[in-house]
């Protein structure tokens, strides 16, 4: 009876019970980690990731297009607007037409653009969303489409608008590829290239309606564009000092000093011209108006109008001095008190060409 009592207590391990012999149901010490129970416990399974939904192709071609830059080609009105050549049938049909031409333009080199640059791209950390870096816009989707819109443009153009129209929108196309290719990284070219740009913009609603176009038109429109695009650079430049490739890498080559004088030069002459423009004659004859003088007004609004025009200028320069005028849309829509006086120089131009 003494030797019986180590064998029901279960001495050895080999005689005990399989349920007793580990609490996970016999299996031994070291090998629990292995079992599929444990394994979900300490490693719970991942839900699958959603599908990525698949974006519509037009709709990334019309993103790349950049709607919110067809603001700019609203310039088209401001000959025929000066003029007094405004609100007819035909200059209102003339107008629609050369605004959507010079946005297919714009569309065609924004696409040609991001195909060129998708590599560059997906390596930047926003402009990686764009629909040709993000893969939504194939490279050859983007490409062929930036060349129908590039031919299509200016054959439209030649069949229902003037000889220069076309002619026009060609050596925009021209400029703003090669811009797109090389003169971007030119120092002081880049920066004529943009405001030629808007030159442009201006000079294809007059010779859309046949409306000659004066030197102070040319003068304050082509300094007005570059003091924005200056204070544009400049504003880029104070913004990335010390983070520098975050932005366009020309800027590195630019002195904020350098860029500040730019914009306070282009503002000067602008200011200047306008001035000019107002007083000489009291502007009468110039871009097509009528010849009758001034005084046949209520008061001289075109005179008056100066005065509107600086503070604008001034008050804009404040942003620009600041640094923050990166975004000149978002400065002009965003600013009331330059908002207000935008509009009273609007009001004193139009009873000007009215001649109230």
């Amino acid at each position: 009876m003494t030797e019986t009592a180590p064998l029901t207590s279960g001495a050895h391990p080999d005689n005990r019970h399989p349920a007793d012999a580990h609490p996970d149901n016999g299996h031994p010490a070291g090998v629990q980690a292995t079992t599929p129970a444990l394994l979900g416990q300490r490693t719970p399974p991942r839900p699958p990731a959603p599908p990525r939904r698949p974006r519509s192709v037009l709709l990334g071609l019309l993103k790349t297009a950049r709607p919110k830059q067809w603001v700019k080609n609203v310039l088209v009105v401001a000959a025929p607007a000066a003029a007094g050549q405004l609100f007819t049938r035909h200059a209102l049909t003339q107008l629609a037409l050369v605004f959507a031409l010079f946005t297919a333009c714009a569309a065609a080199v924004y696409l040609i653009n991001d195909a060129r640059d998708a590599d560059a791209d997906r390596a930047h950390p926003t402009k990686r969303h764009r629909p040709v870096a993000a893969g939504d816009v194939p490279v050859p989707v983007a490409y062929g489409v930036g060349g129908v819109l590039a031919v299509l443009a200016p054959a439209v153009a030649c069949w229902l608008t003037p000889p220069l129209v076309p002619a026009l929108l060609i050596a925009y196309l021209g400029m703003q590829l090669a811009y797109c290719v090389s003169l971007k990284h030119v120092l002081v070219v880049d920066l004529v290239v943009v405001t030629t740009g808007f030159l442009m913009r201006a000079m294809a609603g007059g010779l859309a309606l046949g409306i000659p176009l004066s030197r102070w038109f040319l003068i304050t429109t082509g300094f007005g564009a570059l003091f924005m695009v200056a204070a544009k650079r400049y504003s880029e430049a104070v913004q990335m000092a010390g983070a520098a490739g975050a932005t366009r890498a020309l800027l590195t080559e630019y002195t904020t000093g350098y860029l500040r004088f730019v914009w306070q030069l282009a503002a000067g002459v602008a200011v200047l011209g306008y001035c000019l423009w107002a007083l000489e004659d009291g502007g009468t004859h110039l871009l097509g108006a009528h010849t009758a003088p001034a005084a046949t007004g209520l008061l001289p609004w075109r005179q008056l109008s100066v005065v509107a025009f600086i503070l604008a200028v001034l008050r804009y320069a404040v942003f620009a001095d600041r640094g923050i005028a990166g975004e000149p849309e978002e400065v002009v829509l965003g600013d009331r008190a330059l908002a207000v006086i935008g509009l009273v120089w609007l009001a004193m131009y139009g009873l000007a060409v009215a001649h109230w």
